[in-house]
Parts: C-alpha cells; structure tokens; sequence
C-alpha cells in the first residue's frame, strides 16, 4: 500500500528483485509529465504560496509607428490626453482670440474727481510766467515793476524759472507775483497757508492724486510755491532778520495807481508795486515754516530739494521765535493791515512746529508744540466757536488735528501724553460743533454752515472744515474706531462723512441756486468772476490804470473763464449775486481753492478709501519713551 502523494505524480519504490541497477534505473526512468505540472485545483492557498515558481506574464500589444515602436495602451492614452487638451484649452483659446472683444469700460470718475482736475487749473493761471501749456490757454508775461534799487543789487540765476519777472530789491531777488497773476496785491501769508494745505493733502491721499494723474501736476504747483517762498529771505543763512512779505498794495481812501485803483491785465502793469518788508512777524514766520515743512515730506524722494526746504523751515521759525520779534507781521503796516491782517501768532508756532517734527523728527519741535504756555496764549483749548474753524488766519483746529493724529497712530506717552490728550478731546470737541443738532454755528435755509459769523466769502472756511471733518473720519477709520462722543451721544463716523460731503455738495450745485461755485464746472456756474485777467479781452490792445475800468464794470460775462476758482459764495439767505465789482460774492482766492483742491482729494473715490499712514512719519524716529520720574519718598 502506497503512501498518498501529494504532490502529484508517481513515486513508486522498486524492490531489489529487479535486474538493473539504482543508476540505470535513474536514467532510464520516464518521468510523468503530467505529475510534474502543479496542480493548482488541488491545492489550497497556504500550498500554493510554498510553491516558488515563475508566473507567466501577459505579452504586451505593440504597434509600429515606423521609426518608434510604441505600446498600444500608451498610445491609447497619448491619444485621449491629445483630444482633451484639444478641446479643453487650446479651441477657448483660439475662440478668445478670434471672436471681438468687449472689455468693460472703467468707471467713471466721481463728481468730486472732476471737481479736482478743475480746481487745480485755478493755480496754473495765477503764475507770472509766459506760459503755454496743456492747463491754461498761451498768455502774456507780466511786466517788471519799478522798485528802489541799490548799485550793489545784481541778478541771479533762479534753476527752475525761465521767463518770470524778477523784482530785485536791496540784493534780493523776489519773482513779482510768481503764483498770482490776478490775485493782487502778493500776499506771503495766505499764500504760504495755500501751500501747507496742498502739501497736506498730497501726503495723506497721494494715491488718488496718482490714480487720477494729478499727482506730478500738484507737485509741481508746489514746487513753484515753495520755490518762492525760498526766495522772500535769506534761505541759505541760518539766521536772518527780514522777510519779504507783500508784492504790491494799496491803501483805501486814496485815488492813485496802485492794485486796487487800477484794472488792468497783469501784463499791462506799470505802476509801481514795490515789496514791502518785515523785520518782525512770528505769524509769518510760522506759516512759512509750516509750508516749507510740509512740502519737504512731499518732496523726500529729491533728497536735495527736500534737505532745502528743511533747512529754509528751520530758519523761519528760528525768526519767528526770536524774542525780538514776536509781534504779528501786519501789525504797523498801512498797505497790509487792511487786508491780511493776522490776529496772533501763537497759533502758528504750534502749527509750524508740528510740521517741523514730522519733517526732521528732532523732538524740540516736538516740545514746542505740545508747550502748554503755547496752548494757553492761543487759547487752543478756550470753548471759542471762531477758533475751531480753519482759515489762514486761524491754524488751531488743523495744528491740534496732527497732533491728534501723532497720538493715534504712535502714541508717545510720557511726557507729552497730557497735552495730546487735551488736544484730541479739543478736535473731537470741534467736529462736534460742525454738526447742526449741536446749534454751535448758524446754517443757512440751504443747508450751509455759516463759519465766519456772517461775514463775506463763507466758502474758504466751509471747503477747510469740510477737510478736517473727512480727514479725522479717515484717521479713525483707519484705527477702527467706529465714532466719537459729544456728550453724552455718540457720533458715528457715518455722520461726520456726510456734513462733509453735503457742504462740497452744496460748493458744487446742490444748494438753492443750482449753481455751481466753481468756474467751469457743471452747466451753471458765475460768469463775472472778480478777476483782472478773465475779465479782460486777450487781445493784444493795451488799457491804461483806469481804461480798463469799462472792463471791471461791464454786465457782459467775462470772456475768458478762469476754470476751476472757486468764488466767494453766497449770502446767509443763499443768494448769489454774479457781480463783477461785488467781490464778496465773485472773489477768489489762493487759500479758498487750497481748501476746496483738499476737501476734494479726501472725499474722491479714485484710488481707494483711505489715507497714507505712514509717509507723515518718514522722519519720525523710533518712540522710545522715557521712563516717568520717581514717585516722592513717602513720608510717615
């Protein structure tokens, strides 16, 4: 009986009773084919895995392609991936490119936007230069004035200038009117005002400024502004003792020919209009520093020009804080008083110091700023309704803004905390008195504020509030603060946005005469504008002092259009009256626009909501506040 096999075929054992040998056994021995093939069927899974034997594998389907050899699946797939790229990327590409195009158009740009471009033109047409360009149509250069002259006096080169008229007088070298044509006699003070708040508005919102392609252009009428103002003094001295504040003049009462007296094309000038002098006044002092100041932040990427303008800051404001000469600069002065006359000087140290920090970061400016004996002087903190309101008379309430602002976004602390504090609570403390149910000012039936207690010309006050407002709402936006007290309400900032957006609104047409304050914008705007130069012919016939008079009174509009000035405005009823001669209502002015050019700037969409944080502080240095003093030994 035979053992079972398992493993498949036949192992029979052969007895010794057979004739051959174990050797030829072995090699003659047939072998079962059939036992030595496993058999699979028979064997379960744990016998099949001792079983190490070479599996077969499946011949792979070729398909000759010539020259390569290539395997059927691949092929397969290559041709399905060729298909899918046909059909998924390259047809919508050839499609895109070959059906016409509809892009969408850009928006337009806002009612505010427009109202800038034209606003701007305003401060081409006010240069002393014979200009041709793409803001204001070919005109005339005005004439040389007659002034006293010293055998030592000599010209200079002035880089930048070409064929402006220079007035030289006692060895210096002045630009006769080098930013008013028309706006006579030249006033430094509200001019170097017009220039602090440009610079201001540029630093906070450049990116709109360069979104709408204004940016260059307005440094540009910067740069001529605070060209000029370098040239009123001795900016390579660090230490001076006049200033050239006044081109021209006139004085009431007296029948000669003087700017007020005549009426002529400023080319037509020849007159006398000599430049008055001042070896006194802080005010002026301080306004100029502010705006040499400001426009060196503006201008920090010309390392040169901007080096310039700090120095020529510092040195102003050294001669407005000279003991010796702390007296307002108007003060004594028979052809300034009656016009530009500045109420104080204390205001402005506060202002042209703040400005000096953020352009040189050395913390004595700092110190002059946040000087309590300054606070008390201008009386910054007394609840007086005229000192909330921005003018160039008045810095106060955008003084006190800054430093609000370097308490925002900074916070110093010790030991300047308390006096910033007091100056926050003080701006939040004027927005509140802009907003009517509060029944600070009185507003017209129309819905305007009426800043300047009833006097002529509202707009310059109402274009500046309107600024700060949109300004401080920025500020705090970009802290997110939602609002501010007053009182025992709280103000959204929602609320303050739309006072300043509803007061430009009314500058721009939405007001009771449907008329819109600015020369050239809208459909209906006042066409007898109070202006030497818009107002007569640009013809080539010359008219004497008084010649030009049928000019001045004539009812006929004028015949060229000073785009973008805005007027005087109107009454407290709201009514305007379109009169040549009547400049409360038909005036420009440098300052006014200055204002309205920033309102505009804070209130467009064009390049985003929004202010530049940063750039104000570009030379502020890193706050390391110093420990407070020791606490007094206690004493049992």
């Amino acid at each position: 009986m035979h053992s079972a096999n398992h493993w498949g075929g036949s192992f029979e054992i052969y007895n010794g009773a057979e004739s051959t040998t174990d050797d030829e056994k072995s090699r003659n021995m047939e072998w079962d084919k059939a036992a030595l093939q496993p058999q699979r069927h028979h064997l379960d899974e744990t016998q099949q895995s001792w079983l190490l034997y070479r599996q077969e594998k499946k011949k792979k389907k070729f398909v000759d392609l010539g020259c390569v050899a290539c395997s059927h699946r691949a092929l397969k797939w290559t041709l399905y991936a060729s298909v899918f790229v046909v059909l998924v990327i390259a047809l919508p590409t050839v499609l895109a490119k070959a059906l016409p195009r509809h892009e969408p158009r850009p928006s337009p740009p806002d009612n505010y936007t427009l109202a800038l471009h034209k606003a701007l033109l305003f401060f081409n047409a006010q240069k002393s230069i014979e200009l041709t360009s793409k803001y204001v149509n070919r005109r005339s250069m005005a004439q040389l004035v007659n002034c006293p002259r010293t055998t030592e006096s000599h010209g200079e080169e002035i880089q930048g200038y070409k064929m402006e008229t220079i007035l030289i007088f006692q060895n210096q070298v002045l630009p006769e009117d080098i930013m008013m044509l028309e706006i006579t006699p030249s006033f430094i003070f509200p001019m170097a005002f017009a220039m602090t708040m440009l610079s201001w508005s540029v630093i906070e919102y450049s990116q709109k400024y360069e979104a709408i392609g204004e940016y260059k252009h307005t440094r540009d009428l910067i740069k001529w502004g605070t060209d000029y103002l370098l040239l009123t003094f001795n900016s390579s001295a660090s230490k001076i003792d006049k200033i050239y504040c006044q081109v021209g003049g006139s004085q009431n009462g007296p029948r000669q020919p003087d700017d007020h007296y005549c009426w002529q094309k400023p080319e037509d000038m020849d007159y006398p209009r000599p430049s008055r002098v001042v070896n006194a006044g802080s005010d002026l002092a301080g306004e100029m520093a502010a705006a040499l100041a400001a426009a060196s932040i503006v201008f920090r990427d010309n390392e040169v020009y901007s080096r310039k303008l700090v120095k020529g800051a510092e040195t102003v404001y050294a001669f407005a804080r000279d003991l010796g000469k702390r007296k307002p600069y108007s003060r004594g002065k028979p052809f300034v008083e009656p016009f530009y006359n500045s109420t104080g000087y204390y205001d402005e140290y506060i202002w042209g110091a703040t400005w000096l920090y953020y352009a040189t970061g050395n913390i004595n400016y700092m110190r002059w700023a946040t000087e309590p004996g300054f606070s008390k002087h201008s009386k910054a903190l007394y609840r007086i309704s005229d000192l909330s309101v921005l003018s160039w008379d008045n810095k106060l309430p955008a003084a006190m803004l800054l430093l609000t602002r370097y308490r925002i976004f900074l916070n110093p602390g010790y030991p300047y905390e308390e006096m910033l504090h007091m100056y926050h609570n003080k701006t939040e403390l004027n927005m509140c008195s802009y907003l009517r149910q509060f029944n600070v000012f009185n507003w017209t039936k129309g819905g305007l504020i009426r800043l300047n207690s009833g006097r002529p010309q509202p707009l310059q006050y109402v274009a500046n509030t309107a600024f700060l407002a949109s300004l401080f709402v920025d500020y705090l936006n970009a802290t997110r603060v939602p609002g501010f007290q007053c009182g025992s309400k709280f103000i959204s900032l929602e609320v303050l946005r739309s006072f300043a957006t509803s007061q430009i609104n009314y500058i721009l047409g939405d007001n009771p005469m449907k008329m819109s304050y600015v020369v050239g914008y809208g459909t209906k705007f006042p066409r007898h504008i109070h202006h030497r130069g818009a107002s007569i012919p640009s013809e080539k016939r010359r008219y004497s002092c008084t010649g030009g008079w049928k000019w001045r009174d004539s009812p006929r509009p004028n015949p060229n259009n000073i785009t973008g000035a805005m007027v005087g405005g109107p009454d407290r009823f709201d009514r305007f009256r379109d009169v040549r001669t009547n400049g409360n209502f038909t005036e420009p002015t440098l300052a006014g626009n200055a204002g309205l050019v920033a309102a505009l700037s804070s209130l467009t969409s064009s390049g985003g909501i929004g202010i530049d944080k940063n750039t104000m502080f570009s030379a502020v240095p890193p706050l390391y506040p110093p420990t407070p003093p020791p606490p007094p030994a206690w004493k049992p």
